[in-house]
């Protein structure tokens, strides 16, 4: 008889565990789908082009679309005067002292390579940039 008593407290408790765990594991599951969908019901990011929606790049614009001739024209008079500033610098470190990505200036740098504005010197990785004189 104390037997079947102590079996049934035992079983009691594994019940009473297994209920509580069922709860906590429904609550990480629902925490889980809160945090991937956020307020706005859009889920978080994970990965190169996990979400379908563009998403927004920091710079104000779509990936692909073009930018303002207005500001492509300030990036150029500030990648213009950065190469004033500081002769011979590769794009690297330009663009880490303007706080943008090579890539937004090789356009801006193009232009000024085409109006002869600037010059360089070296090929590729090692090529640094002048005023023109």
């Amino acid at each position: 008889m104390a037997t079947a008593n102590f079996d049934r407290q035992i079983r009691n408790t594994i019940e009473a565990f297994v209920e509580e765990l069922s709860g906590l594991v429904r609550a990480a599951a629902l925490q889980s789908v809160t945090e991937a969908f956020g307020a706005g019901g859009v889920p978080a990011r994970r990965g190169r082009g996990a979400v379908d929606i563009p998403a927004p790049t920091g710079r104000g614009r779509a990936k692909g679309q073009k930018r303002a001739p207005e500001a492509l024209a300030q990036l150029t008079e500030s990648l213009l005067s950065a190469i004033k500033a500081n002769p011979g610098q590769r794009m690297e470190e330009i663009a880490k002292g303007l706080g943008m990505s090579t890539g937004e200036l090789t356009l801006p740098a193009k232009k000024l390579l085409a109006e002869k504005k600037i010059r360089t010197k070296g090929e590729r990785r090692a090529t640094k940039y002048y005023p023109a004189t």
